[in-house]
């Protein structure tokens, strides 16, 4: 069974593969994201992992692309399923080529290598308005 560092890496590499359905079965059947700091048109929590699907299928249509998930730190806690995160998520608009990157604190609870939670605080300040581009 794979723990909580393979399941990001993997995570990781689905996300810059731009392979969402991988990424969706990544979570349990009753996973949820939630994103306490959402922007616009983004939903603060997703419940279960086909409204993770369908999130991110409407979210790949968006004009970006992530290129990378830079680990900045990893964080284990007293229990073994939760983990800390801290990223820098480097993305692309792909209508002007401009690249930006967004710090983001991310807590997952991963058991039996599924994500049960992911909440993720973005710095939403960085990532440029998409419905402009």
């Amino acid at each position: 069974m794979e723990g909580p560092l393979e399941v990001l890496e993997r995570r990781r590499r689905l996300l810059v593969e731009g392979d969402i359905e991988a990424f969706a079965d990544l979570f349990a059947v009753d996973g949820v994201i939630e994103m306490p700091f959402a922007v616009d048109g983004i939903p603060a929590r997703l419940e279960g992992r086909e409204a993770i699907r369908e999130f991110s299928a409407r979210a790949a249509t968006m004009p970006f692309e992530i290129i990378d998930l830079r680990t900045v730190q990893f964080h284990q806690t007293a229990d073994p399923e939760v983990v800390i995160v801290e990223i820098e998520s480097v993305a692309r608009v792909t209508t002007t080529g401009e690249t930006f990157e967004a710090p983001c604190i991310q807590v997952f609870r991963i058991r039996d290598g599924r994500i049960l939670l992911f909440r993720d605080y973005v710095g939403a300040h960085s990532v440029p308005d998409l419905a402009a581009s």
